[in-house]
């Protein structure tokens, strides 16, 4: 059991995914002194981040910290999850070629972001992303596949499409962007915040292209393409109806819910403030040729918008 680290000074090393999920699931089974400490010793900060996500107890020194750890994974039905998990997951060979792909484009893009430490671990479908100054970990028990048989009981279908393996790698980019380049704009704003996670998605499509763009956005085909086929509309309806600049946060939010934009149209899915920001972003790079790093360290959303020239 080896706590890995990535190398920020080379761009092409490959990614190591940390098993943590599987060290710690040793741990559930056999809860002797012996594994808490070593544990303890070679997890360090995915125990601190851990017990401050599920347990709002971060110090592995609380009295009773492996006690709560060890009896919250032997709940019947999160143990089967966690089981079930291992089991989907117990090659990830694929995974980590990809991210390290993404990762790759990251490292050429912006010189000075440095590359986490990854992991993967298992929150019960709590806590989906762990997010540190040099550690990223994704859940894996939330990508079990949108036909997993408890996802009925707790998610709706269009959620249900975020939860396949696919989106793993996705996810982790999209958490370490999110952490490096924190939106600091008003999110009551619909043009800011929707050209803040526009410049995101944009990001991971460059550095995973073989990735497809409905799958980035949790979309169904279908979806996307009634993206691509009313985006004239569904500009000129957000225009129309002056939600551009509205500072009403209420308004603002219902561009980036996951629930169907049935305040667009009955058929209109969630999400639409990114969709469109990523359209406006991906006229911007065209016609600016700014490079990536120019584009996060933007934050004038009004220029961006204007050089795009974006008009469906």
């Amino acid at each position: 059991m080896v706590s890995g680290r990535n190398s920020s000074n080379s761009s092409n090393v490959p990614i190591h995914i940390n098993r943590f999920d599987k060290d710690l699931y040793q741990l559930i089974i056999l809860d002797t002194p012996e594994w808490q400490e070593q544990i303890a010793t070679n997890y360090p900060e995915m125990l601190k981040a851990i017990g401050l996500g599920i347990f709002r107890m971060p110090d592995t020194q609380h009295p009773g910290f492996f006690d709560q750890l060890v009896n919250y994974y032997s709940e019947p039905t999160l143990n089967k999850l966690y089981q079930d998990a291992l089991r989907v997951f117990e090659t990830i060979e694929t995974l980590e070629a990809s991210l390290s792909t993404g990762f790759h484009y990251l490292k050429i893009n912006f010189p000075t972001m440095q590359i986490p430490a990854v992991y993967m671990h298992i929150s019960g479908l709590h806590q989906n992303v762990l997010v540190d100054d040099s550690l990223l970990s994704i859940s894996i028990d939330k990508y079990m596949g949108s036909e997993y048989p408890l996802y009925k009981d707790y998610f709706r279908d269009y959620q249900l499409r975020k939860m396949n393996p696919d989106r793993i790698v996705p996810d982790y980019l999209k958490a370490w962007l999110l952490s490096e380049y924190p939106f600091t704009g008003n999110d009551r704003i619909l043009l800011e915040r929707m050209i803040y996670e526009g410049k995101i998605i944009y990001i991971i499509h460059q550095a995973l292209q073989k990735a497809l763009p409905e799958i980035l956005m949790g979309y169904s085909s279908s979806e996307y393409q009634w993206c691509k086929q009313n985006e004239k509309i569904l500009w000129k309806t957000i225009i129309e109806r002056q939600h551009l600049f509205t500072p009403d946060a209420a308004t603002t939010t219902r561009y980036f819910s996951e629930m169907p934009s049935i305040f667009i149209s009955d058929d209109a899915p969630g999400n639409l403030g990114v969709w469109i920001g990523w359209q406006i972003v991906a006229k911007y790079m065209n016609r600016t040729k700014s490079t990536v790093e120019e584009l996060m360290n933007n934050t004038d959303y009004q220029e961006i918008l204007t050089q795009s020239r974006y008009k469906p």
